[in-house]
């Protein structure tokens, strides 16, 4: 069974997809002064590295800027992204499945994918919140009918511990109105 038939929801297919603004995307061989200031001037958490062609060569986050430039004291001016990034980084395809990448994305503890077109070309950055947000109501939707066929099997039960609760309300307010 294939991905697109389990969940049904590519990544291509959410509406929020065609919405999203364009990566922030630079070659390997421009400095980290620029990558941070373009970073800060679009309010973006990462840089997407591309070739000539606008393939993905690499990635370079906020966390690798803190980690590998100001960590270690190296200089944003003089240091190219192409020495910082995260080379041949994952990369999700448009046709790709939502929910399998959140999996993924979480369990292998990353939080920005390149989504690219059949070319590798740079489409789309999603974040693991992105994903979450597009997933949360199928998530709410799920556990609401997972209560209702909980509730239904167990009704009685769920009817005479209301009865109790109910009973004990009344009898501390009927003892609080006579003390």
């Amino acid at each position: 069974m294939k991905a697109e038939e389990r969940s049904g929801m590519r990544i291509m297919d959410r509406a929020e997809y065609s919405s999203k603004p364009k990566p922030l995307t630079m070659l390997k061989d421009r400095k980290v002064e620029e990558a941070v200031a373009a970073m800060c001037d679009k309010n973006y958490g990462s840089v997407i590295i591309v070739d000539d062609q606008d393939k993905v060569t690499g990635v370079v986050t906020e966390r690798d800027i803190m980690r590998k430039i100001v960590n270690q004291g190296r200089d944003a001016k003089s240091t190219t992204l192409g020495e910082i990034m995260t080379a041949d980084p994952r990369l999700a395809r448009e046709t790709d499945d939502v929910v399998d990448w959140l999996r993924i994305m979480s369990n292998e503890r990353f939080r920005r994918l390149p989504v690219v077109d059949s070319e590798n070309r740079i489409k789309a950055v999603f974040t693991q919140g992105d994903f979450v947000s597009y997933t949360w109501p199928d998530l709410i939707n799920q556990a609401t009918q997972m209560t209702r066929a909980s509730l239904s099997r167990n009704f009685p039960t769920v009817l005479i511990g209301g009865g109790i609760m109910l009973y004990t309300l009344v009898m501390i307010v009927v003892i609080a109105v006579v003390l």
